[in-house]
């Protein structure tokens, strides 16, 4: 038989003292409550702090309100009903980069990123008519649709008249505009299979050489490289940035454009990465199988091996490896592209001090966030230009642009390349008379 306690646990507690929890009758605060962080995610967290020192934002306040941890507890008191998701509520979500350092180190495995982009689905409605307007411009119209893509670089010398001297200081130099990336490019020597690969959108449009070099590099070690005319932009920047409806449509595109692919290979950090997490974002285990399909252009070939190292000279002795965080701390590559470079016959790598800090890029943060991103990206450029290197090697276009413009500021020359470039590079300097590996076989990884 149960017997009720009269003195319940909690119930003899000071008045206004209460066990962590929502408050009895309380209900969450949430403007759009399916796609809020849930219950679940906000109950991992048991705040022992270990992320404060690993979140670039922290590191530069030293306020609690600008860690992991109290941005958790300020999305806590607006699921307990406690507070509103207002415009104090968004600036703390916004000053935050997405960078999921905290994720990296956290013993509690806190889906924090997951979290982020739900609590900014919150704040959108806050934001000025300007600022909406120009982010359903950029995310929903420019970046998703090709043509519109296409119209926006082929207008960049004037929109570079009109747009803030920061971003213009950003902007890298358009593409090629009038030829596409070939839908499928035949291996040289020993096939060893085929991949599927997301030319991406800003990537691309801006970084076409990275592709183009990508699929060379590709080619060369036996692959077959196909490039879906379907595909779309992975939508990355619209989910960091709280449009989930419309990086959930660009998904669903991009799981009909893929649907063929048994490996999906992917050269910018931050598209890898969001598209391996697909699963979260749809829900479904078509999306799953999908994430588990995507992978790191350099942990491919890492994994897989060369068919044959490069013998050339790229043009450089010393390469600064920058990890971009997406890389680092959600796909965990690091020393795959560094045993890559290493291949390339004298060729060092050098690491970057605090090579693991977020450049302060993180999609549009460097355009919204000016004061914390143009901080970062000094510290960033100075402790790059202290390696002494000839290159610096970035696999991620946000990270590229930021970090050139951070060099440029400080009056540095050292151009930035992606580490598949450097390989590129490394082949195509080859001399004519170097005899091609015998069949079969693969060039052994150097240790990083």
């Amino acid at each position: 038989m149960l017997i009720e306690d009269p003195n319940p646990l909690g119930g003899e507690m000071p008045e206004g003292v209460r066990f962590i929890g929502r408050p009895p009758g309380a209900e969450p605060s949430w403007r759009f409550p399916a796609d809020a962080p849930t219950d679940q995610d906000l109950a991992a967290c048991v705040a022992c702090g270990l992320c404060l020192p690993h979140c670039p934002t922290y590191r530069v306040t030293g306020e609690e309100s600008a860690s992991p941890r109290g941005r958790i507890a300020a999305m806590r008191s607006v699921s307990d009903g406690l507070a509103e998701p207002d415009e104090r509520f968004s600036g703390f979500m916004d000053l935050c980069l997405a960078c999921r350092a905290c994720e990296d180190v956290c013993p509690s495995h806190v889906p924090f990123g997951r979290m982020m982009e739900r609590a900014r689905v919150q704040v959108e409605p806050l934001r000025s008519w300007r600022a909406r307007t120009l982010r359903w411009l950029g995310l929903g119209v420019v970046l998703p649709h090709r043509k519109a893509l296409w119209v926006a670089a082929a207008l960049q010398p004037i929109g570079k008249l009109v747009v803030p001297k920061r971003v213009r200081a950003l902007t890298p130099r358009r593409s090629e505009l009038f030829r596409r990336l070939p839908r499928l490019t035949e291996p040289q020597g020993e096939v060893r299979g085929t991949v599927a690969m997301l030319s991406g959108c800003v990537q691309d449009r801006w970084f076409r050489d990275v592709n183009r070099a990508t699929i060379r590099v590709l080619a060369r070690n036996g692959w077959s490289v196909t490039v879906p005319r379907s595909q779309e932009c992975c939508g990355a920047l619209a989910a960091h940035n709280g449009r989930l409806d419309t990086a959930r449509t660009l998904a669903e595109r991009n799981l009909r454009a893929f649907a063929d692919a048994d490996v999906i290979l992917v050269n910018a950090a931050g598209c890898g990465a969001h598209l391996q997490d697909l699963g979260d974002l749809l829900g479904t285990e078509e999306a799953h199988a999908f994430g588990r399909k995507v992978r790191d252009v350099t942990a491919f070939l890492f994994d897989e091996g060369l068919s044959e190292g490069p013998a050339g000279d790229p043009g450089f002795g010393t390469v600064a490896y920058h990890d971009a965080c997406h890389a680092l701390r959600v796909q965990h590559v690091r020393e795959q592209p560094r045993a890559l470079l290493r291949t390339i016959p004298g060729i060092e790598v050098v690491d970057i001090e605090g090579g693991d800090v977020c450049c302060g890029a993180a999609g549009l943060y460097n355009v919204v966030e000016p004061e914390m991103s143009s901080e970062l990206r000094r510290r960033k450029a100075e402790a790059v230009a202290a390696t002494g290197a000839s290159v610096v090697a970035s696999a991620n276009p946000g990270c590229t642009m930021q970090i050139a413009a951070g060099l440029k500021e400080l009056g540095e020359p050292m151009p930035v390349l992606h580490p598949i470039q450097i390989l590129d590079r490394a082949y195509g300097a080859e001399p004519p008379e170097t005899a091609p590996a015998a069949p079969g076989t693969r060039t052994q990884m150097p240790s990083a």
